[in-house]
């Protein structure tokens, strides 16, 4: 069997300057493949301490955690997870949304009548509003609930949590930022080695679902007319870019879901599709139905076990999902050096469960050394800086 998901460096380099133009295209007009969406939360470089309700959703669990900041550092005092994903929200509307985080979120201990302040890392396309909540403009990640698309996700939910009677605080302010935003905040702190900070940082996801930020120049954001200095964080939603060099597997995978024609570089590379293109790869075998990125890692951990066939499937399919992401990482780069000269050094803050998994940083630090423009360098997080980034981060967004 052929190697059909095998990418050469100029193919790579191909998809990173077609996303680097759609990103541009996204800085320019709204609505287009790349959304390109500002966040309007600047993160303080100084806080004061205090309490915050951090929450994170991210298409498979529902995390709740009390954040607390004291002297310089945030601490996570107490969090719980739940499965909230596709499957658990099937038929739901807000009501029951709400209902079912309200739940989870009365059943911390350390929540009490000094936390007023939530931080919400919502990893779903929404665009920032200036008060620092956010509008939803579609689902992604198999989760449909209809009445929510085009209405706050902060306010909404922060009116139920305050008549919820198991909820003993007020809430006064909510800030939604997406869980590459997120990465970015927690990642802020990151030096270089010369004790000072980096040119520029990216933040990046690649579990369930894969997005990608950066912090970008205000005045090169055509859109926002906007003529000051500074940066702010983008929400790029990269998922939906539409990369060249796909595959036939790739468009039936694309076929048989429920968003078809949107979100193909998400569904290329990220853990929610991965087992999908296994599957469309061995259509005439009765591969398990719901086999899904955790089973291919599986297939890739135990290859005694396995097919030899369906070990060099898993692995090809895999790496070619490090490859897509070091073209990414590289198209975006290439935006920061063009709106920027003297961008050299660039921290890269990664989260994901596929990310860290079978070496997959690796791979991707590979293809990066040959994909970056000339004199640019991209340091990767190590995975022990990034422990709950996204609590984290969105504990800086509420104090923000």
């Amino acid at each position: 069997m052929d190697n059909i998901f095998d990418l050469t460096t100029v193919e790579l380099k191909t998809i990173a300057d077609e996303l680097q133009k759609r990103i541009e295209e996204g800085l320019k007009i709204d609505g287009q493949e790349i959304l390109g969406i500002p966040t309007h939360i600047h993160p303080k470089k100084k806080f004061e301490d205090g309490k915050v309700l951090a929450l994170d959703w991210g298409g498979t669990n529902f995390r709740a955690a009390v954040v607390e900041y004291k002297n310089g550092k945030a601490t996570i005092l107490e969090s719980n997870k739940n499965p909230l994903s596709a499957k658990e929200t099937k038929g739901f509307d807000q009501e029951k949304l709400h209902r079912r985080m309200a739940e989870y979120i009365s059943e911390l201990k350390t929540l009490d009548d000094t936390v007023t302040e939530i931080g919400y890392c919502f990893s779903y396309p929404a665009a920032s509003r200036l008060n620092g909540d956010a509008i939803l403009l579609r689902w992604t990640k198999g989760i449909d609930i209809p009445d929510m698309i085009e209405k706050p996700v902060g306010e909404t939910l922060m009116n139920y949590l305050n008549n919820y009677k198991g909820i003993d605080t007020t809430f006064k302010s909510i800030k939604v930022i997406n869980d590459t935003v997120a990465c970015l905040f927690a990642g802020l702190t990151e030096l270089t080695d010369k004790n000072v900070p980096f040119d520029s940082y990216i933040g990046l996801i690649v579990g369930t679902g894969t997005n990608m930020a950066g912090l970008m120049a205000l005045n090169k954001i055509e859109k926002l007319n906007n003529k000051d200095e500074g940066v702010i964080p983008v929400n790029l939603e990269s998922g939906n870019f539409n990369p060249p060099h796909l595959t036939v597997m790739d468009g039936l995978v694309d076929a048989m879901s429920n968003n078809k024609g949107n979100q193909r570089f998400e569904k290329a590379i990220s853990g929610g599709y991965l087992g999908e293109l296994f599957k469309a790869v061995f259509s005439d075998e009765k591969i398990k139905y719901d086999f899904d990125g955790k089973d291919l890692s599986d297939v890739i951990n135990n290859p005694k076990d396995n097919k030899k066939e369906h070990v060099n499937v898993a692995n090809w399919i895999y790496s070619r999902s490090a490859k897509l992401v070091a073209a990414s990482l590289a198209g975006l780069a290439q935006v920061l050096v063009a709106q920027n000269a003297v961008i050299k050094e660039i921290y890269l803050a990664a989260d994901g469960t596929v990310f860290w998994s079978n070496d997959y940083e690796k791979q991707v630090d590979v293809e990066l050394k040959k994909l970056l423009p000339t004199g640019v360098t991209m340091k990767i997080s190590e995975r022990e800086k990034m422990k709950e980034p996204n609590l984290i981060g969105s504990a800086i967004a509420a104090l923000s």
